[in-house]
């Protein structure tokens, strides 16, 4: 019996997350894409490509952080759970390791969903990016674009295939390295910070803090974290761009990737994106671990029940 409550504990948890990310991904999915093309923005992707453009790649997003935001939701509380079963006190190093056991298995997702919508967000910015080629200013990052009319834009489908056909399993995991070496301390930072500033809203008469608090914790504990990991993300992104402009370095890993962008465009270059990527990330989880914690798998597995 025990057994199976722990079972439908955990599937009530994976729905939970499942749910969550969703919800959240859809929200913010077009500052997630001004965040990737840093240098257009919002309003020039608008201008370019129409609403629907903004949320070019969404479709990939959506199907994956299901699972990515269940996995990282649920892994989460049973390590967290596991580590207390095995003795240990609830504190901020049982928090950590936790975080770091929720960062490490979710990344079996987020390597391979993050490589397609990268490709996909700059598809659009190759598809149109020759319009506006001569009036760029000389710090924009350059793209090589052929015609819009004859620049086929790939869809995930395509570009996974290739990738399997090319290069196999591998290929969907360039940059893996670096997507652990982000989302470990993303992890780590994230859910110990977002605990202890949910636990301050905790009310004795419903057992949990508010939908609001649990919002508002998720906005700053995402916000912080995303901000700390922001030279790590802007690696991962540059391993996992494909596509090559002009003049733009190839990069051997993230040691070479790393050396390249700080000799090549200073310091300042590793920060690049961190005020988007807040913009991104606080929303998110705020609204990813509001929804996580209204308890909607609870209520998907009574009706089964």
């Amino acid at each position: 019996c025990t057994h199976q409550g722990d079972g439908a504990a955990i599937t009530a948890k994976l729905i939970n997350g499942g749910v969550a990310g969703l919800v959240g991904v859809a929200c913010v999915f077009p500052i997630d894409l001004a965040k990737t093309r840093l240098m257009d923005c919002l309003a020039k992707t608008a201008r370019a490509e129409g609403f629907l453009g903004m949320y070019r790649g969404a479709a990939v997003n959506l199907t994956l952080v299901t699972p990515e935001k269940a996995i990282k939701l649920a892994a989460n509380d049973f390590f967290r759970q596991l580590l207390m079963e095995d003795g240990l006190q609830r504190n901020l190093k049982m928090e950590m390791l936790a975080g770091c056991g929720a960062g490490v298995c979710q990344v079996v997702v987020t390597c391979p969903m993050e490589m397609l919508k990268i490709q996909l967000q700059d598809a659009g910015r190759l598809a149109v990016g020759h319009q506006g080629a001569a009036s760029a200013p000389s710090s924009s990052r350059p793209y090589t674009t052929g015609s819009a009319s004859t620049h086929k834009r790939p869809s995930a489908t395509r570009i996974a295939w290739e990738l399997l056909r090319t290069q196999g399993v591998a290929g969907l995991y360039k940059g893996l390295g670096a997507t652990l070496l982000r989302d470990i301390p993303f992890s780590v930072i994230y859910f110990p910070l977002f605990a202890n500033l949910n636990n301050l809203g905790f009310q004795e008469l419903t057992g949990k803090a508010s939908f609001a608090h649990s919002f508002m914790s998720g906005c700053v504990a995402g916000s912080v974290a995303a901000v700390t990991v922001t030279p790590l993300d802007v690696l991962k992104t540059r391993i996992q761009t494909l596509k090559k402009g002009q003049g733009e370095a190839i990069y051997s890993g993230t040691a070479d990737c790393a050396r390249k962008l700080w000799i090549q465009e200073g310091p300042s270059a590793f920060m690049k994106g961190a005020g988007c990527r807040a913009l991104v990330v606080a929303p998110l989880f705020g609204i990813a671990q509001g929804v996580y914690f209204i308890g909607i798998g609870e209520r998907i597995l009574k009706c089964f029940e």
